[in-house]
């Protein structure tokens, strides 16, 4: 049987339902579907990106598909290649984003077989990604296309693509807003929080007004773009606050908050808690409610709420933590968090931010700089994995000039491949900055983990003595070593893309942290 029939079906299908950007990793299986694609991408229909490790393509285009908000599909060939887009479709599915995978597969009646690259494809990704007919799919997650081809193919004409390219229109439910218009009214005495996480660019200017004219106090994350506008409600320090003082109401926006509060809301059953999120996913196991869509369409569906005026007394020092943040700061310079709070004077400036997973997301959310207001704020949190964190970051600012990403130095290795696609990508004034800490030290953070062994941190820790300055050899990258603030007085951001290898001094660290910690609620 040609291939090329099954090719062509699956391009004129994806062009139809608009479907209009890919990100091909070639291989033998799949190279019909790479000529039906390239031949529209000659017409002028589609845009292809080239990549030549799967899993790291498949974070490239969840970033594609959250600059664009439009499906961006990454193309597999058969066997193992294919299963590596399971974590980017899984972070897809919790972020609800419609990435497409489509994994070229040997015919059926391999499987089984023990053949080479034949492998049990139909279903691979599980819950996480529609399986059906791509006229099924609604768009708000993942979507699988499994195509069996025989490696023979024999190319048609010229005329043969694009003859429908559809516009996307993702599926828009109906909105019901009037129980958690009327949870939001009752109960002011209780005191409630909003807690906000990620947020789509869209949505800020509906969540800023709401949260202004509602008057509670707020947690707003950096990957919220809110964090500094709304820093008059804000409560410093959370997660230590609000453990100490809980709300009796607790309202959250947007993606799944990174900080710790979050997490003790499980053992917390006193607390009612509402989300409101485009994936409609609690990311809560205890009883809580939900309400699924994008925030611009279900604020202004809840009409005037009116002020809450309620747990207003827990801003009642919030000024004097974040007097000790400055004094901590100042005091301990070459510390970890003193180092990124001066990183973030340089990088909120840019064109996009994107943070890493675990601990940059949390120190940026507490120390990073006030003064600027930084609405291009990105995180993958939807299974707050490592995975694809550089990826994901390309991805989403491949257009766009002067960007940054701060990662960790462990996630910066779990990606190595992701700078591949740097030729193929805006590198005006890109920076790619790695916490040179020594491995995991989110660990160190744990309050539970302090009593275990000296042997146990170690596998935790995953202490490395890798040297950055190699991947900028191997990718053409301009590297320079942050030991101290004076350092970054010779970084000049234009031209190639510059990684920071940001190297905290450890005993600075611990003293901040302890002296921190040591500051009571």
């Amino acid at each position: 049987m040609n291939a090329w029939d099954p090719a062509l079906k699956v391009g004129n299908d994806c062009l139809r339902v608009g479907i209009c950007e890919f990100v091909i990793c070639a291989g033998a299986r799949n190279a019909a579907l790479i000529e039906v694609l390239v031949r529209a991408e000659t017409a002028g229909h589609i845009r292809l990106w080239r990549h030549f490790e799967e899993r790291s393509a498949g974070f490239f285009a969840l970033g594609r598909t959250q600059e664009t908000q439009q499906p961006c599909a990454v193309v597999t060939t058969s066997g193992t290649a294919a299963a590596e887009l399971l974590p980017a479709v899984i972070e897809a599915h919790y972020q609800g984003r419609p990435l497409v995978a489509i994994t070229a597969d040997r015919p059926a009646a391999f499987r089984g077989s023990g053949a080479p690259q034949a492998i049990e494809q139909p279903g691979l990704f599980g819950g996480y990604a529609w399986q059906g007919d791509i006229a099924g799919w609604d768009g708000n997650g993942p979507l699988h296309l499994n195509v069996e081809m025989e490696e023979f193919f024999e190319a048609g004409g010229e005329d043969f693509l694009g003859r429908s390219v559809g516009a996307w229109l993702p599926a828009r439910g109906r909105l019901d807003v009037a129980r958690l218009a009327c949870w939001l009214r009752e109960d002011h005495y209780r005191g409630m929080v909003v807690l906000i996480g990620g947020l789509e660019p869209d949505e800020q200017e509906e969540v800023f007004h709401f949260c202004k004219d509602l008057g509670a106090p707020v947690v707003a994350e950096a990957a919220s773009g809110l964090r500094e506008a709304l820093r008059a409600l804000a409560i410093h320090d959370a997660d230590r606050v609000l453990k100490a003082r809980p709300p009796g109401k607790t309202l959250r926006l947007g993606e799944v908050p990174s900080g710790r509060f979050w997490r003790d809301l499980e053992a917390m059953a006193g607390i009612s808690v509402w989300s409101v999120c485009r994936n409609g996913l609690p990311g809560l196991a205890r009883a809580s409610e939900v309400t699924r869509g994008p925030l611009d369409r279900v604020i202004p569906a809840l009409g005037v709420i009116e002020a809450a005026g309620d747990a207003l007394d827990l801003l009642v020092g919030a000024s004097g933590r974040a007097a000790r943040a400055e004094e901590l700061l100042e005091c301990y310079p070459d510390s970890e968090p003193a180092l990124l709070r001066v990183l973030s004077h340089y990088a909120s400036i840019g064109g996009g931010i994107f943070l890493g997973n675990s601990l940059p997301i949390r120190e940026w959310n507490l120390f990073a700089q006030w003064e600027r207001p930084v609405r291009s704020v990105r995180a993958n949190r939807g299974a707050n994995g490592i995975d694809g964190q550089i990826s994901t970051w390309l991805g989403w600012t491949a257009d766009v000039s002067e960007t940054w990403a701060v990662v960790g130095d462990l996630t910066a290795l779990y990606d190595l491949a992701a700078p591949f696609v740097l030729d193929q990508v805006n590198q005006d004034g890109r920076v790619l900055a790695v916490i040179h800490n020594g491995g995991g030290q989110i660990f160190g953070r744990v309050s539970r983990f302090k009593s275990l062994s000296a042997r146990t941190a170690e596998f935790l820790t995953n202490f490395h003595a890798a040297d950055f300055a190699g991947l900028t050899v191997l990718w053409g990258m301009v590297h320079l070593r942050v030991r101290r603030a004076a350092d970054l007085d010779a970084f000049e951001p234009g031209g190639k893309p510059v990684l920071l290898e940001i190297l905290p001094d450890p005993v600075q660290t611990a003293q901040f942290w302890a002296a921190w910690d040591g500051f009571g609620c």
